[in-house]
């Protein structure tokens, strides 16, 4: 259930399993309509059980979702073949703004018939290590994930994970010296990138890194943006330069034989086990990232080595954390502009790990680019609008 993890932080999370279910009840998963296009909602992880699945003290839940897939090339279809009649009856072919228009008739007439498609994503939530992980290969989904929390759980207090060291620079002098932190192995797969405007990369898989020719690299001004790695022989894993840990695996060590009585003693054992073992990696990745960065210093250009991923140059400028609403007229919204678009992606984890700011600020930031279509939303996902906006 999690072979991906997009990690945060639940510093003084004090709420009860039983108020949590309370408030997550509102937002139970119920299948969409015949005309809706997406439902989401919580789901009880285990059958007939509570929205909240507490096993140790450890919380796990499940967002369902439902979405309608409707191919591409049937509406096409069905369009040229309305247009055609349109053709025939008036004279003349329908123009741009027509066909527009018809397309969107045509979806939603063939809505009720679409094929309804469902996907879960698992949430961990440890309020004794101070943890929350979605289970999540993109921040993106993370984001749907947490915008939910935070409507049903009044001053949910979630932060993005940040470290004192950017994991770029980490990883790279790991692989420099030749030497991973204690508990840590380095495996056969890792990637390296050009800092210069090329991001040419170079990338190794399921081959044995040699410490000569990646110094070769490195010299040459590539750094590691992912890197395999396998803690205290029990867990292997990717992690990447936004400090999510991919492709999760438990290896031999704690796989065995699953002697549980049932199908529900059995998701409760697994439940047990991993929930304890990645409280125990990831305390050990933060340490040796430098630990938990906290508050919110000001933003000062990284030593060499230690250059985070995302671009911080709109940021420079301001030589600190001015207060803001997260509106636009936020001091911080042209460099929020300026660093969607130069990443070419949106997401509210992004905005906060870069300018340092609270999760709800850089929520609030999204939804006012949203509004001056900079960027647009997806079923709950941002995209950066291919248009002008504000110019940072």
């Amino acid at each position: 259930m999690f072979k991906n993890l997009q990690m945060y932080r639940l510093p003084g999370f004090l709420t009860s399993a039983e108020s949590l279910n309370r408030m997550l009840a509102q937002q139970a998963f119920a299948p969409a309509g015949s005309n809706e296009l997406l439902r989401e909602g919580w789901e009880p992880p285990r059958p007939a059980g509570e929205l909240v699945h507490v096993i140790n003290g450890q919380f796990l839940l499940k967002l369902t979702t439902e979405s309608k897939v409707l191919p591409a090339a049937v509406i096409n279809q069905v369009t040229k073949a309305r247009a055609a009649e349109m053709e025939e009856a008036q004279g003349f072919a329908p123009g741009k703004k027509a066909m527009k228009e018809l397309r969107e008739r045509v979806a939603d007439e063939l809505l009720p018939r679409a094929f309804p498609k469902r996907d879960s994503t698992w949430v961990w939530i440890d309020p004794v290590n101070g943890w929350l992980v979605v289970g999540a290969a993109s921040p993106a989904k993370a984001d749907q994930v947490i915008r939910l929390l935070l409507k049903a759980v009044d001053k949910f207090p979630v932060e993005s994970l940040r470290v004192q060291r950017s994991p770029v620079g980490v990883m790279t002098e790991w692989l420099q010296a030749d030497d991973a932190p204690a508990g840590f192995t380095v495996d056969m797969d890792a990637t390296l990138q050009a800092t210069g405007e090329s991001k040419a990369q170079v990338q190794w898989k399921r081959h044995t890194l040699e410490a000569d020719e990646l110094r070769r690299h490195i010299a040459a001004g590539k750094q590691c943006i992912r890197l395999a790695m396998t803690w205290d022989s029990k867990i292997s894993f990717v992690l990447d330069q936004s400090l999510a840990v991919k492709s999760v695996k438990l290896l031999d060590v704690l796989t065995e034989k699953n002697y549980a009585k049932d199908d529900a003693e059995r998701f409760d054992g697994d439940f047990a086990l991993v929930s304890g073992e990645l409280a125990k990696l990831l305390a050990d990745l933060v340490e040796a990232l430098g630990g938990v960065a906290e508050g919110e210093p000001p933003v000062t250009r990284p030593a060499a080595g230690d250059e985070p991923v995302q671009p911080q140059r709109a940021v420079m400028r301001l030589g600190g954390i001015p207060d803001g609403d997260g509106s636009a007229t936020d001091p911080l919204y042209p460099a929020a502009v300026a660093l969607v678009r130069e990443q070419d992606r949106a997401s509210i984890s992004l905005v906060q790990r870069v300018l340092r700011i609270t999760y709800n600020r850089a929520s609030s930031l999204l939804q006012a680019m949203e509004a001056a279509d900079v960027v647009g939303s997806t079923q709950g996902v941002y995209v950066v609008a291919n248009v002008a906006g504000v110019a940072a």
